[in-house]
């Protein structure tokens, strides 16, 4: 009725080692710090908007995370300019909750305790921002 597979399989991954394998860990490495560095580049935009030591010290914690999951690889960084125009302060803090929040997931799944903290943090402060009343968003 079938015609026999003649061919190997793809999905088989015994005894082969033709192509490049990363472990759990290593992928998760990599995912958090793709979200890591996604917040970091929100961080700058808010820099921009919002200029304070508070979001400088935060950016420079971010990007020494990056680096070190990526291996000593430093994350590309925009200049941080002030700008007129863009998305407003609370698109952009609640843009940084969402990914502090994917972070501190794979943080956590990974076991990684200073990425773990770093996002809580981050969480924490975007939340607060957040919760402020509008007119202290757009004052600042």
């Amino acid at each position: 009725m079938y015609e026999p597979i003649r061919t190997k399989s793809v999905h088989t991954m015994a005894g082969t080692a033709d192509f490049p394998h990363r472990s759990r860990e290593e992928e998760l490495d990599i995912q958090l710090a793709g979200h890591l560095a996604a917040l970091l580049a929100v961080t700058d935009e808010l820099r921009g908007l919002e200029p304070s030591a508070e979001l400088d010290v935060a950016a420079q914690r971010l990007a020494e995370q990056v680096t070190r999951l990526r291996g000593g690889l430093a994350p590309a960084r925009a200049a941080v300019a002030a700008t007129g125009r863009g998305p407003l302060p609370a698109a952009l803090h609640q843009r940084a909750h969402a990914l502090a929040g994917r972070a501190l997931v794979v943080a956590a799944s990974r076991a990684d305790t200073a990425g773990a903290i770093l996002a809580a943090e981050r969480m924490d402060v975007h939340a607060a921002a957040l919760a402020a009343p509008a007119s202290a968003l757009t004052a600042l």
